[in-house]
């Protein structure tokens, strides 16, 4: 089983559908804080299930949302296909985008998934597809020092304050004995010192490489923001 494997069949990252509803919510939230304009065409590579989509859509003029699994997929299509200014992708359609058609491209807890080479060939798409002046989120990178139970920590906590502290809890077992421990064990996830993943990105091409807040409910992971130069 691959990581694609893995989000393409059914699993237990979301504890309930309370803490599925929550998570989207917040990531729409922080997205819609990256869109530079109200006629903005985004990519949104990674998506997941994207619940809040809809209102991403409502504060761009154009949503990507490109997800790698094709399951995800179908349900990205039939719960978007009818909005206008809403198009499901796979990454392969990605590289068949204009060049340079593109103000925002977001990643969100997606390296972690990704080998270093194909990081850095993400990162050279990315780049001739956004405009000049275009920019790059990359959210919810994993510095090496951040163990999983930080990360289980910041699940409770993030439960606690949305009232499925319960479910969290027996959601964590549920984890230990799942598929995704199971994968993290044989792989690994992909992590990076902020000065690591900082130099990537500016070998790609991209310059004025910030920090703002990250992503979701776990700030000990970090997000990346930087430009394609005019």
């Amino acid at each position: 089983m691959s990581w694609r494997d893995f989000w393409n069949g059914e699993h237990s990252i979301y504890v309930s559908p309370r803490h599925k509803a929550l998570h989207y919510r917040a990531i729409a939230s922080d997205l819609i804080s990256h869109v530079p304009a109200a006629d903005a065409i985004v990519l949104d590579h990674g998506c997941g299930e994207a619940l809040d989509a809809a209102r991403v859509a409502s504060a761009c003029g154009r949503l990507y949302l490109c997800e790698a699994a094709p399951n995800v997929r179908e349900k990205l299509r039939a719960q978007f296909g009818r909005k206008d200014n809403v198009t499901v992708v796979s990454p392969e359609e990605v590289e068949a985008l204009p060049e340079a058609s593109l103000d925002l491209v977001v990643a969100n807890s997606l390296v972690q998934y990704l080998a270093r080479d194909e990081l850095k060939a993400l990162l050279k798409t990315w780049r001739g597809k956004l405009k000049p002046g275009g920019q790059l989120v990359i959210a919810d990178v994993i510095p090496p020092n951040v163990s999983p139970l930080t990360d289980a920590s910041q699940l409770l906590a993030f439960a606690w304050r949305g009232g499925f502290l319960a479910a969290a809890l027996a959601g964590l077992v549920r984890t230990a004995f799942s598929d995704y421990r199971k994968l993290r064990a044989q792989y690994g996830l992909s992590t990076y010192t902020p000065e690591a993943i900082s130099e990537l990105i500016g070998e790609a091409g991209f310059s004025d490489v910030q920090r703002p807040a990250n992503f979701g409910h776990n700030p000990h992971r970090m997000t990346f923001k930087a430009m394609r130069p005019v």
